[in-house]
């Protein structure tokens, strides 16, 4: 009698796994036919684009229309507030000068100024305090430079002088020397290109890689006497663009 009832008791578990075994089998296969398909792919290879790459360098010459003026007054005195009162004196008397050779306030600006002090020649004690301030003035009659160089120096008390000439306005100057630049960067790639046997493409790309600034010129109080005016030739301005440009190949 137990023995039949375990045998009975085996044939129901023995079922009961066997349904449950292809239950299973029958959800996986219907979540796999639900679930979205994968492809794997290998990497692909990169991809060289092939092209011209060259540059290209232009030069135009400009007269600088516009001189820019650094002028500047110091003093030295036992304390700060001595250096520093002495100081707006002379730096007052500048600025009035520059205003009654016609630079208008605008045009007038500080570039520096320092107060600080003065030690002995071993540097442990301090023997007085120097206050000193730059002036940048933009002039614009730049073949009257000598002569407002020495205005600002005789009349004005400048002591710091220096000048640089520049350009007010040197968009048209750039734009015509890009422009040139990039014409010399297209002969340059057309060479190549025939030089390699192939056609010349379309431009892809161009990069403005230039670097330039203007030349200047130094001026010292010293240099001439109060009878002579400065001589302050002006000359031209080199200004130079340089272009990357890129061709595809046809």
């Amino acid at each position: 009698m137990e023995a039949s009832v375990q045998r009975s008791i085996g044939l129901v578990l023995g079922t009961i796994a066997i349904a449950t075994a292809c239950s299973l089998v029958v959800a996986t296969v219907v979540v796999a036919a639900n679930r979205p398909p994968v492809l794997m792919t290998a990497p692909a290879a990169s991809v060289v684009e092939s092209g011209v790459i060259t540059s290209g360098d232009a030069t135009v010459l400009k007269k600088p229309d516009i001189a820019f003026l650094y002028v500047g007054v110091e003093s030295q005195q036992s304390t700060a507030s001595a250096a520093q009162s002495d100081l707006a004196s002379k730096a007052g008397k500048l600025i009035a000068r520059a205003k009654a050779l016609g630079i208008a306030e605008k045009d007038t600006n500080t570039s520096g100024f320092w107060v600080g002090p003065v030690y002995s020649p071993r540097g442990q004690t301090i023997t007085g305090y120097r206050a000193s301030e730059q002036l940048q003035l933009k002039w614009r009659t730049v073949d009257q430079v000598g002569s407002a160089l020495d205005a600002l120096v005789h009349e004005g008390g400048a002591t710091n002088v220096s000048v640089s000439f520049g350009l007010a306005d040197p968009k048209a100057a750039k734009a015509e020397a890009r422009t040139l630049a990039i014409g010399d960067a297209h002969s340059r790639a057309q060479a190549m290109a025939s030089a390699a046997g192939v056609r010349l493409g379309q431009v892809v790309r161009i990069s403005d890689v230039t670097f330039s600034g203007y030349p200047s010129a130094s001026f010292s109080p010293k240099a001439g006497a109060a009878d002579s005016t400065t001589q302050i030739p002006v000359g031209e301005l080199n200004l130079t663009v340089t272009v990357e440009v890129a061709y595809a190949i046809g």
